[in-house]
């Protein structure tokens, strides 16, 4: 992400969502600021295609859904709107009753890391995230080596990590599915050398 558009006071939930409505880039929403998101490179671009297509394959004829980054997410309990490089929904799509452009019971979180964006994603972005109860795996794909690193609720609500590098598999239990490391990123030359 980088810095606020216009003024650094507060706005409000509505006041993001008319500006979002009207604007052909995408910002995100946190503590009362629009901030617009950075725009990603090719390799970044070719990770989050190859997230969505092995998941689209996976999750084929199953009751969930994989989306691709225009659909927003909703963090009820803190106000935080963003837009993730892959959300998992399971089941029916709830939306806000503020924002139905909103979807705010994701199952499966995927964001692609960035130099710009990767200490934000592994801190205050999940704080937010692991405030969503439908929630069960957040998912960090590395932009820099062959690494997914998925973090996944336990059923005491904690939080545990399990990391997949190099001719392994993230499981994704919650979705009854899994990303196989060197084909998310054999699929690009751009990536392929990681």
């Amino acid at each position: 992400m980088t810095r606020p558009a216009g003024r650094l006071a507060a706005y409000t939930y509505e006041e993001y969502r008319r500006f979002e409505d009207t604007n052909p880039a995408r910002h995100e929403y946190v503590d009362g600021q629009i901030l617009a998101m950075a725009g990603g490179t090719p390799a970044h671009a070719r990770l989050q295609a190859a997230v969505l297509f092995a998941l689209e394959r996976r999750l084929e004829g199953r009751p969930c859904q994989p989306f691709p980054p225009d659909l927003r997410v909703k963090v009820v309990a803190t106000g935080v709107a963003t837009y993730p490089d892959v959300t998992v929904v399971c089941g029916s799509v709830e939306t806000d009753a503020e924002d139905p452009r909103a979807v705010t019971n994701p199952t499966v979180i995927v964001e692609v890391l960035s130099d710009s964006t990767e200490a934000y994603d592994r801190g205050d972005k999940f704080e937010h995230y692991r405030q969503i109860p439908t929630l069960q795996a957040y998912v960090l794909v590395s932009h820099r080596e062959r690494r997914i690193e998925t973090r996944r609720r336990a059923p005491d609500g904690g939080w545990s990590e399990h990391v997949a590098g190099r001719g392994q598999t993230a499981p994704l239990e919650a979705i009854g599915a899994d990303l196989a490391v060197d084909e998310i990123y054999d699929r690009s030359a751009l990536t392929r050398e990681l």
